[in-house]
């Protein structure tokens, strides 16, 4: 594997490569990476399994020490790749209290901080476009727009 990222590169059964690919990956990729799974709820009305976390969701942590808790995510690395939730701490030796850092995978999103307009676009268009899809399916016919 070459030294910089590949976007043709798929997959290794290699460890160390996985990790390489994760560590030299550009942001815009990385992001994508910080994806968690959407509540039951939010899945049917947008139509996603899936969605990438941003400071101020509500989440569930689902494996883990804290299994079960739910708090608002206050910090969201993504040269590390994990995320930070409000409450979740643990105490040090000395008596200082530090944030536990989570993978992404391990958390449910509750619910979605939809202050960003750009976000909100981004969940209506692809659950619009998955509707038109199934419809599309089921009847056969194509909903064609023009634009001008």
């Amino acid at each position: 594997m070459k030294k910089i990222f590949s976007n043709s590169w798929k997959s290794s059964k290699q460890p160390r490569k996985q990790r390489k690919y994760r560590a030299k990956a550009p942001l815009h990729i990385k992001h994508k990476m910080m994806s968690a799974n959407l509540d039951k709820e939010l899945r049917k009305k947008y139509s996603k399994k899936s969605f990438p976390v941003k400071k101020g969701d509500l989440v569930k942590i689902m494996r883990g020490k804290f299994k079960g808790k739910t708090g608002k995510i206050n910090k969201v690395n993504l040269r590390k790749l994990k995320i930070s939730i409000e409450g979740m701490q643990t105490q040090k030796k000395d008596g200082t209290k530090i944030n536990v850092y989570f993978d992404p995978s391990n958390v449910q999103i509750k619910e979605l901080d939809l202050k960003d307009s750009r976000r909100e676009r981004k969940l209506k268009s692809t659950s619009q476009n998955k509707t038109e899809k199934i419809k599309e399916k089921t009847t056969g016919e194509k909903n064609v727009s023009k634009k001008k």
